[in-house]
């Protein structure tokens, strides 16, 4: 049977409206059912449900106390359907509803009675965020309404609320839609209790400001020098175009008015002679901000164009215009009008005129490539531009994965030679199989591999096609030599692109060769200053170093783009445990309460119970999360297995401790064989054999994972396999091959194996695995050494 549930497992993007009867369980079974059914009846009356039936992309699930639906159209969906039951709840006051949304991943699956089920991220979230409310609200999660701030008409309904902890500590940040027609404007009971610790605290905030006053005032004729100077260094054919507003009847049409930026951001950006901001950066600020010569300092350009867009069925506007930051004045502006089928001319002429405004020299190529028509289908460069809106959000989620997969593949079906697509859809998959926000599976990898080839095949001389090729045989073939080559060749085809640089520094972390992997991280943030997940990975590389002190300070810099990001935290405070600075990390980890989809961050969390020895919270929040394993995880529900029986296993409970590593060894086993180049499997079986007292078996995965990712061939994460390879030998009676596995990790760079920190000596003092070794001298000795 489990077997069979996980082939009924397919992931798809959904939008998910979360319904909850309240005061069901006080109701009579008679009213119950009543209540039910009168519920159904509102549901199926909204236009929103019988549009997304009538064109089967809604699925509905009953949930006992309600329904769950997960519309497959768009993010309105579920809000504009939420509306329409609101405010038929007015004829129905007896009946009292809250409502919860998010988007994100789910699965079909098939519960214990065999029957159609859903389970995965978008619909936990949806019931978590509902948990925020009481009667009458439609709570939104922060992404779903991020979503819906991009349409202009949702704007005035989205209310913040901050953030809510819900059941077992688990905090959301939460939005309240509502005008007077729908929806409910009071503060949910579960905020109260929130704004009121916010008041008793008001006093420590504003002791604490007047503290740092002195030291603000200190740095401030510094701060200004280096502003001026800031400015006056920027290049004078340098530019940033910043998000363009939708002015669209339509507010679906936000995707339309980001690809026209982006669209156009590219062409300027294969101009050699001009300096052009990633969009990465750019995406931060709002369109049409007032503060431009602050925003062009933040990015170190002189120019800034802005504009909007505007669609109406196959009829286009574009207005641009082009601002010397320096004195906010307006260099040339221009409006476009055309029909859909010859946009591409619009974007050739903004660029062009751009260039010419700056006094950019253009080679004959050049004028080529911002001139080119990257497909006739209308349609096709429709969907190619709803696949791109998702590759630009800010990280590689799952759900920006499956969403980007889904319109690249409907765009290359609708013009086969669409070779810009086939390129993106292909550096989508590559990167999913790499950062594994996908399943690594051979399916995955073999895509990525088609797709790239099409590219190249159409059009060999296309600068994307060549870094999707390159990026293909860096995360799924860990071809380095081949992948600089395709890097490198696409180098000057997209002078401007920060992907080739960042690109390039992965591959230099990789072969170890870690001063050149920091130059091409400087280089890429040269072009894409306020790219936080360039800035992380560049804080992970000092974190590999262990060049703590270094790696703090880029994580601040993250945090002044995005304050009180969780993954920032959670990497600050596994410096803090490789420091042996407990109580420093508890501080940082203690208020985060993280869900599954966490899994990296959650890992951070319980190493730190596990180093504390004091496991007993954390097991029972893993035990909450595996009691539901969410199919969108993959193989991190059986590595959160084998870090339950770890934490067990610290906790003296022993039996729970090998049911936990048993059932994680028969979902990983099962995974293996569909994932068999995937190291971090073996690396946890290896583990898992260990806990479970099989020497031979565990030994024999370390040699394994040794041998499918080895040091030489990989810097990064190779030694990885030498840290499993020591913790498996120091508990199984082989102190000899544990020390000797220990002093070669503790004098190499690499990404470790809980939180990506690297094994210190003072990780070795406190870590609970390595206590068999306690007495060894030479153990001893590692633990003293000041620097690996």
């Amino acid at each position: 049977m489990p077997i069979q549930i996980k082939n009924e497992i397919q992931l798809q993007l959904a939008h998910v409206l979360f319904i909850d009867i309240v005061g069901y369980s006080k109701l009579s079974n008679s009213d119950q059912h009543a209540a039910i059914e009168e519920l159904t009846r509102i549901v199926r009356a909204s236009q929103e449900f019988q549009r997304a039936e009538a064109a089967s992309r809604l699925t509905r699930i009953p949930t006992g106390d309600g329904m769950a639906l997960a519309f497959y159209t768009g993010p309105e969906a579920p809000a504009q359907c939420a509306v329409e039951i609101s405010r038929a709840l007015k004829e129905h006051p007896h009946l009292q509803l809250r409502m919860g949304i998010h988007s994100g991943p789910v699965g079909g699956v098939l519960d214990v009675n065999e029957r159609t089920n859903l389970a995965g991220a978008g619909l936990n979230m949806a019931q978590r965020v509902m948990d925020c409310g009481d009667a009458g609200h439609i709570l939104l999660s922060k992404h779903a309404a991020e979503d819906l701030e991009e349409y202009q008409r949702w704007r005035p309904f989205l209310h913040d609320l901050g953030s809510c902890e819900v059941k077992h500590g688990v905090r959301v940040s939460v939005v309240n839609l509502y005008d007077d027609q729908f929806g409910n404007a009071k503060l949910p009971r579960s905020f109260e209790t929130v704004q009121k610790r916010r008041k008793r605290l008001r006093w420590v905030a504003t002791t604490a400001a007047l503290l740092a006053l002195a030291a603000i005032a200190a740095g401030l004729a510094m701060f200004s020098s280096n502003r001026v100077r800031s400015t006056l260094a920027a290049p004078e054919k340098s530019i940033a175009v910043i998000p363009f507003d939708n002015l669209s009847h339509d507010p679906d049409n936000v995707y339309f008015a980001e690809g026209i930026q982006d669209e156009i951001l590219t062409r300027l950006s294969k101009i050699a002679d001009l300096k052009v901001i990633s969009r990465t950066s750019t995406q931060h600020y709002k369109s049409a901000p007032e503060n431009l010569p602050e925003i062009a300092r933040q990015l170190g350009v002189a120019h800034i164009l802005e504009g909007s867009v505007q669609r109406s069925g196959d009829a286009v506007r574009v207005n641009v215009q082009l601002i010397k930051a320096a004195n906010d004045s307006h260099l040339w502006a221009d409006t476009f009008d055309r029909k859909l089928t010859d946009i591409f001319s619009v974007e050739s002429e903004v660029a062009k005129a751009v260039a010419d405004q700056l006094r950019a020299k253009l080679t004959g190529q050049e004028e080529q490539v911002i001139a080119a028509k990257p497909t006739d289908n209308p349609e096709a460069y429709d969907a190619y531009l709803r696949g791109l809106a998702y590759t630009l959000k800010t990280l590689p989620t799952t759900a920006n994965a499956l969403g980007a997969q889904k319109y690249l593949r409907e765009a290359v079906r609708l013009d086969p030679k669409f070779a810009l697509a086939w390129a993106l859809l292909s550096f989508v998959n590559s990167r999913a199989y790499g950062t594994q926000s996908l399943q690594p599976t051979v399916a995955l990898r073999e895509e990525a591999r088609q797709t790239a080839e099409t590219a190249l095949t159409l059009q060999p001389n296309l600068g994307e096609a060549l870094l999707a090729t390159g990026s293909y045989y860096y995360a799924c073939l860990k071809d380095y030599d081949t992948a600089v080559r395709y890097f490198e060749q696409a180098r000057p085809l997209l002078p401007n692109s920060s992907r080739i640089p960042e690109s390039l520094a992965y591959v230099a972390r990789r072969r170890g060769q870690w001063d050149r992997s920091e130059s091409y991280f400087n280089e890429a943030e040269q072009l894409d200053p306020r790219n936080i997940y360039l800035i992380t990975q560049h804080a992970t590389t000092y974190i590999c170093l262990r060049r703590f002190p270094e790696a703090l300070r880029k994580l601040d810099e993250v945090l002044n783009i995005t304050p009180d990001d969780v993954d920032t935290l959670v990497l600050k405070a596994g410096i803090a445990q490789a420091e042996g600075d407990l109580p420093r990390a508890s501080a940082l980890l203690g208020p985060l309460h993280l869900a599954a989809d966490d899994s990296s961050a959650l890992q951070t969390q319980v190493y730190q119970a596990i180093l504390e020895r004091r496991p007993a919270q954390m097991i029972s929040r893993l035990r909450e999360i595996l009691a539901r394993p969410d199919p969108a995880l993959g193989y991190f529900n059986g590595d959160l297995r084998l870090w339950l029986g770890w934490a067990q296993e610290v906790a003296g409970d022993h039996v729970a401790a090998n049911e936990s590593w048993r059932q994680a060894r028969s979902e990983l086993e099962s995974l293996l064989k569909e994932q068999p180049k995937n190291e971090f499997l073996i690396e946890d079986l290896a583990l898992i054999n260990m806990g479970l007292g099989d020497k031979v078996a565990a030994l024999a995965l370390s040699e394994r994972a040794i041998a499918a990712n080895p040091v030489e061939k990989d810097a990064l994460i190779g030694p990885i396999s030498l840290e499993i390879l020591a913790r498996v030998a120091a508990r199984t009676g082989e102190p000899d091959r544990a020390i000797a596995a220990l002093q070669k990790i503790l004098s190499v760079p690499y990404a470790g194996m809980a939180g990506n920190i690297p094994l210190t000596p003072a990780l070795l003092q406190l870590d609970p695995m390595f206590d068999p070794l306690r007495k060894d001298p030479r153990f001893q000795k590692l633990c003293d050494e000041k620097k690996p």
